[in-house]
């Protein structure tokens, strides 16, 4: 991932953040963006807050072979790691914008993407000198945050 996918218009101030090579599942990490995509700021931070502590589970929409049904949402998982990682980019983002001075009250999450990083390849020792391959796949995320322009 060299830079950022959005390109923004002339006149727009927006504020930005990416993470590189994360540690996270690239499937789950598309599920939970897809969750906070077009969300205020408050209400993204929120959605994340819950899925870390356990109280709302985010939807799962196109990876969700073998996934329970979790009430209000339908099929749904909580997957902690991911929501811990974006949370603390939207923080970022969050800061960003403040430097920018974007009003925060009105910020929302106009773009929220994520791509496949590069695996990290390693082996796990088993019994009779075998090796088994054990490979990490690493995920990059970007979000963007925008002023909602009043109605």
């Amino acid at each position: 991932m060299r830079g950022y996918s959005y390109r923004d218009e002339a006149g727009t101030s927006v504020a930005r953040a990416r993470g590189v090579e994360l540690p996270i599942s690239p499937k789950k990490t598309y599920e939970v963006l897809n969750a906070i995509r077009g969300l205020t700021l408050e209400r993204a931070r929120a959605v994340l807050e819950d899925a870390v502590e356990l109280r709302r589970a985010i939807p799962f929409r196109r990876y969700n072979q073998e996934t329970s049904h979790k009430r209000g949402v339908g099929p749904g998982r909580f997957p902690k790691k991911v929501a811990r990682n974006v949370l603390q980019i939207l923080r970022n983002a969050e800061s960003n914008a403040e430097y920018e001075s974007l009003d925060t009250d009105r910020l929302y999450v106009k773009v929220a993407a994520s791509s496949r990083g590069r695996i990290l390849k390693a082996s796990m020792p088993r019994a009779h000198g075998r090796a088994t391959p054990w490979n990490e796949q690493t995920t990059h995320i970007e979000i963007v945050l925008a002023e909602r322009k009043e109605a």
